[in-house]
């Protein structure tokens, strides 16, 4: 990057001055890492001070069985496939329920979508869930794309969807479905119509309802630079004007494996495609929260990115950090990388304070549950083991 542009945009960042797209596009193109980290970190700084958030979750996939086939994707299932599999009700309770003792505070549903179950599935298990846990539990639940879904199979429009859902118990929608919103990649990757007009949309409609709900990016695939540039404007645009999008996640595609139950690579970029490097994402991390500057939080997730680079985006713009998650099978169905299936809160606490900062427990809504004693001064006198 051109030592004139560097000054520029650090007299705009210092200045609470919006970064435009010839920014960001600059700042992609920039290899000064420590540059980049240190100047998002200013910004996470200011809004944020020196804490970290993070919540005590568990992700619960209801169902495999999915009529899309998107590229990226080792998820999905068609029928009758023999790991193919979809959760009565009452075993989605069971699940969910085995972790009530460890004190979490929300639980994070997303599915397949499925061909045949009935519309009025959904809203019952958000209500049985909800009837099981404690208050103190939010239910987040179902992407935009699971939404728009649910109007083809039921008939009936989002906003009576939602309606119906939040009587139910939801209190907030998942940030899935995004991916990467330009058309030029989109149509690559994506095997469903949910695309930024009717995913917009549906955020756009809950937001109105009170509903506020997190944002993502799946980054390091067949994209370009200017198209995470482009996904996070559009992204901006509309918080601009609705102002509900809580936390910005960037979600690192993963590179897929023979699965072990059968064999198959259900990846289809694979062969053209690699992980994004740590520094790449930590760059991605850097560069987004320059560029959404309306946006309160920016999280890591860690199954995603291994802790030991979870760690490292805290210095890089990221604040939040998710989750105790016990769970994932989107993601550990396309990991053979060796990310721990869960952290407990113990574990949570000592990345963040070993990362320099102060833990802040938080609930859905980012209201404050617990604070912490920041960094342990004789922890970080002693060597640690390596997290990878």
């Amino acid at each position: 990057m051109d030592a004139g542009i560097k000054r520029e945009v650090e007299q705009k960042v210092a200045a609470g001055e919006r970064l435009s797209r010839e920014d960001g596009i600059a700042l992609y193109e920039c290899d000064d890492l420590a540059w980049l980290g240190g100047l998002a970190h200013e910004v996470r700084t200011r809004k944020n001070g020196d804490v970290v958030h993070f919540n005590v979750n568990r992700h619960l996939n209801m169902t495999n069985v999915c009529t899309a086939s998107c590229a990226y994707c080792s998820f999905q299932r068609k029928p009758g496939e023999k790991d193919a599999y979809t959760m009565r009700i009452e075993e989605a309770v069971k699940l969910a329920k085995a972790m009530e003792n460890e004190q979490l505070t929300e639980l994070h549903v997303v599915n397949g979508l499925h061909p045949t179950l009935p519309w009025r599935y959904y809203p019952r298990s958000i209500r049985a869930l909800k009837e099981a846990l404690p208050d103190t539990v939010a239910v987040k639940a179902f992407t935009a794309t699971e939404i728009h879904w649910f109007e083809r199979i039921s008939g009936m429009p989002a906003s009576e969807i939602l309606d119906e859902l939040i009587d139910a118990g939801l209190e907030s929608l998942t940030g899935g479905g995004a991916e990467i919103f330009d058309w030029d990649v989109r149509q690559h990757i994506v095997d469903h119509d949910t695309h930024w007009e009717d995913w917009s949309r549906i955020h756009r409609l809950a937001h109105e309802k009170g509903i506020k709900t997190p944002c993502t990016m799946l980054y390091g695939h067949i994209e370009e630079p200017r198209h995470r540039v482009d996904h996070v404007l559009r992204l901006r645009e509309l918080q601009d004007e609705t102002g509900g999008f809580q936390v910005f996640i960037p979600l690192r595609y993963q590179h897929d494996f023979h699965d072990s139950m059968d064999g198959k690579v259900r990846n289809r970029l694979m062969e053209r495609t690699k992980m994004a490097s740590p520094a790449e994402a930590l760059k991605t991390f850097a560069v987004s929260r320059l560029l959404f500057d309306n946006v309160p939080h920016v999280k890591v997730f860690w199954v995603m990115h291994g802790l030991r680079t979870a760690e490292l985006a805290l210095s890089h713009g990221a604040d939040d950090i998710d989750g105790s998650v016990v769970e994932y099978k989107i993601t550990h169905d396309a990991d053979a990388y060796g990310t721990p299936d869960k952290m407990n809160r113990e574990s949570l606490l000592d990345l963040i304070r070993d990362a320099g900062f102060q833990p802040v427990e938080r609930n859905t809504r980012y209201e404050v549950i617990a604070e912490f004693d920041g960094p342990d001064a004789a922890r970080r006198d002693t060597p640690q083991p390596m997290r990878v």
